[in-house]
C-alpha cells in the first residue's frame, strides 16, 4: 500500500484533510493563546480607552474571552482531527463559527485591521475544509 489514504481505504478509514485541519487549528490555537497572554501581559495593546463601552477596565477579561472562543475550541478540534475523531469535523465548524464572532466583536472596538482579514479568511476556509472532510467520508 503505497500511502496514506490507500491505508485507510484498505483498513476501512477515511480521514480527509486531517493533516491540514490538525496544522492549521494548532496554530490558530497557538494564535488565540499568544494574543491572550499578550493582553494580559498588557504589551503592544490598544489603549483601555477601547473598552470603555464594554465598562471593563483592563484587558483580562478579553483576554480570557479570547482564550476561551479561540485558544480553546481550536486545540479541541485540532486534537480531535489528530485522534481522528468522528467529532472533529464538527468541531472544526464550532471553531471556524466563534473565530468568525471574535473577529466581528472586535471590529467596533479596535477597528479594522489585516490581522482580523487574515484570520477572517483562515475560519472561512477551515469551515469548508470541515464540510469537504465531513462530505468526503470522515469516519471513525
Amino acid at each position: 500500500v503505497s500511502s496514506e489514504t490507500d491505508r485507510a481505504a484498505v483498513i476501512g478509514f477515511s480521514h480527509p484533510f486531517r493533516r491540514a485541519i490538525v496544522v492549521i487549528e494548532t496554530l490558530v490555537a497557538l494564535g488565540g493563546l499568544a494574543g491572550s497572554i499578550q493582553l494580559l501581559a498588557g504589551v503592544a495593546t490598544p489603549p483601555v480607552s477601547a473598552l470603555g463601552p464594554l465598562g471593563f477596565s483592563s484587558w483580562t477579561p478579553p483576554a480570557g474571552w479570547l482564550f476561551l472562543s479561540v485558544a480553546v475550541p481550536s486545540g479541541l478540534a485540532a486534537w480531535l482531527a489528530w485522534r481522528r475523531s468522528a467529532w472533529a469535523p464538527a468541531a472544526v465548524l464550532l471553531a471556524s463559527a466563534l473565530l468568525v464572532i471574535e473577529l466581528l466583536i472586535q471590529i467596533p472596538f479596535l477597528g479594522f485591521s489585516i490581522l482580523q482579514l487574515i484570520f477572517g479568511a483562515v475560519a472561512i476556509g477551515m469551515a469548508v475544509v470541515a464540510i469537504l472532510a465531513r462530505r468526503s467520508g470522515w469516519r471513525r
